[in-house]
């Protein structure tokens, strides 16, 4: 009875996290016997029958015979040797005639096998490079039986330990060989020329001029040699050929070769490069502090796994947006790709068996396998549009379907917030005192407005008390009435002791001249005479500037000056119209004296 109640307990908690989850279980075989990663997987309608295929380049157990196998479903459809490891296998259409079958290619050693409905189709071979002169020199000696094959093999080890330029294959195998079949090899191999060939390490698909997904794709390639091929889809002619500053290892491209593109290469230095349509060389270059296990573009965020169980997105400048700490290593990366909801992430496998899918920096999901990781694949498969493949290290496979009703959403893979969000953010000082200043004015916004209208008020009563103050005293140089618009300007001209007095008198009036305005002048007696102290004004025109000239002379001798006021009055009237207070300077000629 408890056995059975515990297999219960157990059957409905497997239930209970089926239905919670967001991924049908299709198919499990751990002895599947395939040993792959990443880029050696690809799904394809290869026969154009509607039903895709899953391509897998199979490293074999421990290295040993690679193969080509292609799954339909859980069986293996078909099951072909390979001569060299695969370095990366990818599906592209090479032509727009009907019907339109996708080619297959599989890069391996120096080479591009392109099958067509799984048969052979065409074989790329790299170019040979040139040799090292040295090395050259040394089988042409050989070959004249100038130098025996004990001293071949000294001086071609000396060349391999400093020469720039490395060894061919024939001499690396030479040197490998014990010293009693040194001179059975050179007797076979002196008269073949030296040929030096490159190895393909890296590989993707490149639209050619269109950005449809049936549209016709170049191949990219990456080699041993630090370059970059792109090659014709019909032809198989290189049509661009780039420069790297080490050996790439992982390719990521965006656009279409005739219009423009961009590309990003991951070396083994630890950086990646990136290219446009026309450099030949990189434009920009992203550093990274540890060496990188997978890139993936996502829209225009380039998102970097390393070596340190990290996840980083960078622009495409090489700008750092964010970093995600992993809790295991990361040994392998892809695109998850949603076409029905429009959703791009990012699939990480790690090292503890678990599958991390991020949109950014945000977690979606999280799949738990038995076994670490080593290749991911997301796409369709069969008739279903989302399905995913994961092998694992032990050659095991998984096959999982999304269900349809699936939503991911952000932090579905675990509980709590982000850590990210408990770290402080390095505010400016500019940003704090403008938040801070806007806080204060949430907080006070009341008394500080009704400190600013008793200021206002203040402000305002001080000066109506210095207009009164000026009208009464009439200091005033312009009239305080409508009726007389009148300004009154003086200039005191002269050294002394006799000044000349100019009253420049102007009416402000628009249209109404003014008549019948007389000017006197208040001074002490004592200290001044004015040979003229009143006399009458003319007719005022509105808008003229009229002089009118006095002389003052100065009678103290002790360096005394005052003020002398102006009044400007109508005939018959004692009120002043206007008045003005002149300084008048100290007579220089009398405190001579």
């Amino acid at each position: 009875m408890a056995a059975a109640s515990s297999s219960d307990s157990d059957s409905g908690r497997a239930e209970s996290n089926e239905a919670s989850s967001k991924w049908l279980d299709a198919h499990y075989d751990p002895m599947a016997n395939i040993h792959t990663f990443s880029a050696c997987l690809a799904l394809a309608d290869l026969h154009g029958d509607g039903e895709y295929k899953l391509v897998v380049g199979d490293l074999g157990p421990g290295g040993q015979q690679p193969r080509l196998k292609v799954l339909k479903g859980p069986m293996v459809l078909s099951e072909s040797p390979l001569p060299a490891l695969p370095a990366a296998a990818a599906t592209f259409l090479m032509e727009q005639h009907e019907p339109r079958t996708p080619a297959l290619a599989l890069a391996s050693g120096p080479c591009v096998y392109v099958y067509k409905n799984l048969r052979p189709y065409f074989k790329f071979s790299l170019p040979h490079l040139p040799p090292n002169p040295l090395e050259q020199d040394l089988w042409n000696q050989a070959k004249e039986d100038r130098i025996d094959p004990l001293t071949l093999k000294e001086m071609l080890e000396g060349i391999r330990e400093k020469a720039e330029v490395p060894l061919s294959v024939q001499s690396l195998r030479f040197l490998q060989l014990e010293l009693r079949d040194l001179e059975a090899f050179v007797n076979q191999h002196k008269s073949r020329p030296i040929r030096r060939q490159t190895v393909i390490t890296t590989m993707t698909t490149l639209k050619k001029n269109l950005a449809d997904e049936d549209a016709v794709s170049c191949l990219v390639l990456g080699t041993e040699n630090k370059e970059l091929l792109v090659l014709d889809p019909g032809a198989f002619t290189v049509l661009a050929q780039m420069s790297l500053p080490s050996v790439p290892v992982f390719l990521e491209v965006s656009g279409q070769f005739d219009v423009e593109f961009r590309l990003a290469a991951a070396c083994r230095d630890g950086n990646i490069y990136m290219l446009r349509r026309d450099s030949k060389r990189p434009k920009y270059c992203i550093e990274l502090s540890a060496q990188p296990v997978g890139f993936v573009w996502v829209h225009k965020i380039l998102v970097v796994g390393s070596n340190q169980e990290s996840l980083h997105g960078f622009t495409h400048k090489g700008k750092k947006l964010w970093t995600v700490q992993m809790p295991a290593a990361i040994l392998t990366m892809n695109l998850l790709e949603q076409h029905s909801r429009g959703l791009q992430a990012v699939m990480a496998g790690l090292a503890n068996g678990e599958v991390r899918i991020y949109r950014d920096k945000a977690l979606l999901d999280v799949i738990r396998t038995p076994d670490a990781v080593t290749s991911l694949c997301f796409g369709r498969y069969g008739r279903e549009d989302n399905t995913l493949i994961v092998t694992t290290r032990g050659g095991g496979l998984i096959i999982k379907i999304l269900k349809r009703t699936a939503v991911f959403v952000e932090g579905g893979g675990e509980a709590g917030p982000p850590p990210a969000q408990a770290t402080k953010l390095n505010v400016p000082r500019k940003t704090r005192l403008y938040v801070d200043q806007t806080l204060r004015e949430r907080e006070a916004g009341t008394a500080m407005h009704r400190a600013f209208q008793a200021d206002l008020y203040l402000l305002r009563l001080r000066a109506a008390r210095a207009y009164v103050q000026a009208l009464e005293s009439s200091l005033s140089p312009v009239s305080a009435t409508d009726r007389e618009p009148l300004k009154l300007h003086a200039v005191v001209q002269g050294l002394g002791p006799t000044f000349k007095l100019t009253l420049h008198l102007q009416n402000t009036s628009t249209a109404r001249p003014i008549l019948g305005l007389q000017i006197c002048f208040l001074y002490n007696e004592a200290l001044y005479a004015l040979r003229q102290p009143f006399f009458k004004v003319p007719l005022l025109v509105p808008g003229l500037s009229y002089p009118l000239e006095t002389f003052v002379e100065s009678l103290s001798d002790k360096g005394i000056s005052d003020i002398i006021k102006v009044l400007v009055l109508r005939e018959g009237q004692s009120a002043p119209l206007l008045s003005a207070h002149i300084n008048m300077p100290v007579s220089e000629g009398l405190a001579a004296a």
